[in-house]
């Protein structure tokens, strides 16, 4: 047989056999279904997650101020409760019943009772108990715009931190072959007697150090990524989106300063000083006395001695208290709702001051990180571009040692990496200026 025709016959019929099982592939149900449900899913995954995507993410559901509203719902609830009259009480008796001898119509006074109570808290109790809850489900509602402010701040910082470390892994990975190259050309000068030994190990060295490196970034990749699961969950195993916010301008200090008294967890502390008010007015309420009113009815059975059936009887009764006893009591109990009035106001100054603080240095933080971007792209950036390249110029030209090389473009590489650091930081600074001065997203 012709060798050359065997193996054209050989190739042929393997040709068939995978057009044969590709037929057998594609004519199956169950794979194309898979296909096409897997392949969306794929393509999702592809897309890149960009900052507004993972803050919805992340604000969807989420459980720390679904349990604030819960606490505000179950508040609002308990407000309606407490407004209500208590539950009014029946009573069924049998009255003067004779022991000795004889039955429920021997004596007159034996009685059938069947009686209903209803009592009344004192005063205003009601009402106020009312407001105190409705001030009290007032804090848990500003809580969760607290918390869903505090969520975002906490994904936005995820997200630029995890979008830092992505763009550093590619810049120094990108570096790499340059590094390598170095490398290269210095051992063949090496080899020619161009060069001393101890540029092909500072070279040799440098490169391990490029190596090291990049196992650190991918450890802080990874934790980055981690910390981004916990408000998007699988999400974060996406490719983030190489594009910052377009965080460019910033409200005057004293705008800020004249939002910052609108943040929920003031209003909530507001609404923490109401419910407290609301509780000493409870409490002085409390002074006044609660009464109950009970109604009854008496049946009686039997004759009276003139032979016409006995009358039966109607009661009515109202019953006071009597606060005479409100050292230990009412006074203790108005004592310690002013004590917690004066803690809820303190509170309040505390968490201001602290916001106030929090904000003012914030702010000179931002200003300053500006000023630094602002001045890498200018100049530094570029000068220390330079700076490398007119290292490896004058190495070139045998003017310098191949250290200056070395360091020359080192130090254009941090430059890079420090110039996106600090966009990510100024970002980071925006985010919490953000929560504190209410901007809009």
């Amino acid at each position: 047989m012709n060798p050359y025709y065997g193996g054209q016959s050989a190739h042929s019929n393997k040709n068939i056999r995978l057009r044969a099982d590709r037929r057998l592939v594609w004519s199956s149900p169950v794979l194309i279904a898979a296909l096409l449900v897997s392949v969306p899913v794929l393509a999702q995954r592809a897309l890149p997650l960009t900052l507004a995507e993972a803050e919805d993410r992340a604000l969807d559901q989420e459980p720390g101020q679904a349990a604030f509203h819960a606490r505000a719902d179950a508040l609002e609830e308990q407000s309606v409760a407490v407004g209500q009259l208590p539950d009014p009480k029946l009573r069924m008796g049998l009255a003067n019943f004779p022991l000795e001898s004889g039955g429920f119509t021997t004596e007159g006074m034996t009685q059938g009772q069947l009686g209903i109570r209803q009592t009344f808290p004192p005063g205003k109790t009601r009402a106020v108990s009312t407001r105190q809850f409705q001030s009290l489900a007032a804090e848990m509602s500003e809580n969760a715009d607290a918390r869903g402010r505090d969520v975002l701040t906490s994904v936005r910082n995820a997200w630029l931190e995890t979008y830092y470390w992505n763009r550093a892994h590619t810049i120094v990975t990108e570096s790499r072959p340059f590094f390598s190259d170095l490398l290269i050309i210095t051992r063949s000068l090496y080899a020619v007697g161009s060069k001393d030994q101890q540029d092909v190990l500072r070279a040799e060295l440098e490169l391990s150090r490029l190596d090291d490196r990049i196992i650190e970034i991918n450890r802080q990749r990874t934790r980055a990524r981690a910390a981004l699961s916990e408000w998007v969950g699988t999400e974060s195993s996406r490719p983030i989106a190489e594009k910052l916010p377009a965080w460019e301008n910033m409200p005057a200090l004293e705008t800020m300063r004249a939002n910052l008294v609108t943040h929920p967890a003031l209003k909530a502390a507001d609404a923490r000083i109401n419910a407290r008010i609301a509780g000493i007015d409870l409490a002085r309420e409390r002074y006044k006395p609660g009464w109950a009113l009970d109604l009854g009815y008496g049946y009686r059975d039997g004759s009276l001695p003139n032979g016409s059936p006995r009358s039966d009887f109607v009661s009515l009764s109202v019953t006071v208290e009597l606060p005479l006893f409100r050292k230990n009591r009412q006074d203790r109990g108005l004592a310690a709702a002013l004590s917690e009035r004066r803690a809820a106001t303190e509170s309040k100054e505390q968490l201001l001051r602290r916001l106030s603080s929090q904000l003012d240095a914030e702010y000179a933080r931002w200003q300053e990180l500006s000023r630094r971007v602002d001045l890498y792209e200018r100049l530094i950036l570029t000068q220390a571009k330079d700076q490398a390249n007119a290292a490896l110029a004058a190495y070139q030209s045998e003017a310098s040692d191949f250290a200056d090389v070395m360091r020359g473009f080192i130090d254009e590489l941090n430059t890079r990496l420090d110039h996106i650091r600090l966009q990510t930081e100024r970002a980071q600074s925006y985010a919490v200026l953000a929560n504190l001065g209410g901007l809009p997203r």
